[in-house]
């Protein structure tokens, strides 16, 4: 698969992305009627496939994610589903598609209140969609907050409805559903927290939109997968040798060495030919004795980077991980930005510079990744407000970095707006250590010439990946050993 069809295929739409392309498809001849008889087919399916008949009631909002509910309700009851559909707000105020699609159905419409969640099995909620920027109030407030208390299944249209499909973001009192039913791309909110867990299982049915339409729609947005990166990945070849798949450098500290380990281990296994651990001469036989595949030197005492980075060779660096916050590790990060060569920063490398965040800014380069969880990314960037999407693309286009949010669902964000939503990360990555080998997995792709994006892309969905071979007990320790059974997986993908 090209990346450019890579990229279409794993786009993710805002909501006004979305709204364009059905523009679009319609525009080029699909009747918006159909478009929606299309969407609320799929929510009926994906129900049937999934659940016995049952008392199920649809609950539909004023616009048209109200309309899918129509249909929904009326393919339910055509396959013998008792349906009892309830409308905030009244058929006559309907326009457009969903007003079509109510003259359509041929049962009673209720009023929207809770009293309709009465003897049902199965809710539909298809109050909302994913463009809605304001809080429930009101009837439909009450409904929901009755659907809650109740524990009753859940399926939503689109999205659950309070929740804003842009960011992930719910308001208080948004509907959490069991099974969610989108349609022809997937929305930042469906696979950003807590969206992601708000929606259940997720479907993404295909409603009769070409592709072609993204295109024009240019989404800058996509869910982390090998398509997108297939082409570059570094795998060995039958006549390379260690030389050829780079020299990884990674600077320690003196106080939480296996974090340095760990991060080196992640390099190793990635595939960099040779990596050196460079580490106070106070636990360099610390180091020495724990490590063997690894090289393992003594930095000078005053901490100097330069003897070091004399050899070119030593073409991908990082620093971070243990080193502890100091003006002396600020002294080494900047001596190896100095540098110009691919650099991961990663923990104290970043929080060190807490005080003085426009010393680091300065000296950043394009071949740059910052690697910050939440706390490390509040401290370098405290003005920065709005979405973990929207935070991770203003740091990435304010530094000129490549910029990797991590968490649950790790943003990598390019200086030039594209942005990567990882989805692949099991809960048991929640564990000390696992970003450190995270950086080790970047740098050891940038020492075989991988570009920060594809690197940054690539190290954490492998790191998503190895965690799922272990499972549950997961320690950090557990990850580096992982990786061959991880790239297995994605070498069978690939081929």
């Amino acid at each position: 698969m090209s990346t450019h069809a890579a990229r279409a295929q794993h786009s993710l739409l805002t909501p006004h992305e979305m709204s364009q392309a059905d523009q679009l498809a319609v525009r080029g001849g699909m009747p918006g009627t159909q478009l929606m008889e299309e969407a609320g087919a799929a929510v009926a399916r994906a129900i049937m496939a999934r659940r016995p008949i049952g008392p199920v009631t649809v609950l539909c909002g004023p616009g048209n994610n109200g309309g899918d509910g129509f249909v929904v309700a009326r393919h339910l009851d055509q396959a013998g589903w008792p349906v009892r559909l309830a409308l905030f707000g009244s058929v006559e105020t309907l326009r457009g598609d969903a007003a079509i699609h109510a003259q359509a159905w041929s049962g009673p419409v209720d009023r929207l209140t809770p009293g309709v969640l009465d003897h049902s099995s199965l809710v539909v909620d298809a109050m909302f969609g994913a463009g809605l920027s304001r809080p429930l109030e009101g009837a439909v407030l009450d409904t929901v907050r009755s659907l809650r208390e109740s524990g009753l299944p859940v399926c939503a249209v689109d999205v659950p409805s309070g929740l804003d499909g842009a960011s992930g973001q719910p308001c208080p009192d948004a509907v959490r559903a069991d099974l969610t039913v989108t349609f022809f791309r997937k929305k930042p909110g469906h696979v950003l927290m807590p969206g992601r867990i708000l929606c259940g299982e997720l479907v993404c049915a295909q409603i009769g939109i070409p592709d072609d339409v993204l295109d024009e729609v240019a989404p800058a947005c996509f869910e982390n997968h090998p398509d997108l990166w297939r082409e570059v990945y570094p795998w060995p070849r039958a006549d390379g040798h260690k030389y050829r798949r780079g020299h990884a450098l990674v600077v320690g500290g003196p106080d939480m060495p296996g974090a340095a380990r760990l991060a080196s281990l992640g390099a190793a296994r990635a595939g960099a030919g040779l990596v050196t651990l460079a580490v106070p001469p106070a636990v360099w036989g610390l180091q020495a004795a724990a490590l063997t595949s690894v090289m393992v030197r003594a930095l000078p005492e005053t901490g100097a980077l330069a003897g070091l980075l004399a050899d070119e060779r030593l073409n991908a660096l990082l620093i971070g991980p243990g080193m502890g916050r100091s003006d002396a590790v600020r002294t080494q990060v900047l001596e190896l930005l100095a540098a110009r060569r691919a650099t991961v920063l990663d923990a104290d490398a970043l929080s060190s510079f807490q005080t003085e965040p426009e010393a680091l800014f300065g000296a950043l380069h394009d071949a740059c990744v910052l690697t910050p969880h939440e706390g490390e990314f509040t401290r370098l960037f405290p003005m920065l407000a709005g979405s973990k999407l929207d935070r991770a693309r203003e740091a990435a286009r304010r530094t000129g970095a490549v910029c990797l949010l991590k968490g649950a669902d790790t943003v990598v964000a390019h200086p030039d707006g594209r942005a990567v939503i990882n989805s692949n990360a099991p809960p048991e990555l929640a564990t000390g250590g696992s970003g450190d080998v995270l950086a080790g997995l970047i740098l050891g792709l940038l020492a075989q010439g991988l570009q920060t994006f594809d690197a940054a892309c690539a190290a954490v969905y492998l790191h998503g990946l190895a965690a799922q071979q272990v499972g549950p007990g997961l320690i950090a320790e557990d990850l580096p050993g992982a990786i061959p059974a991880a790239l297995r997986v994605l070498r069978k993908e690939f081929f």
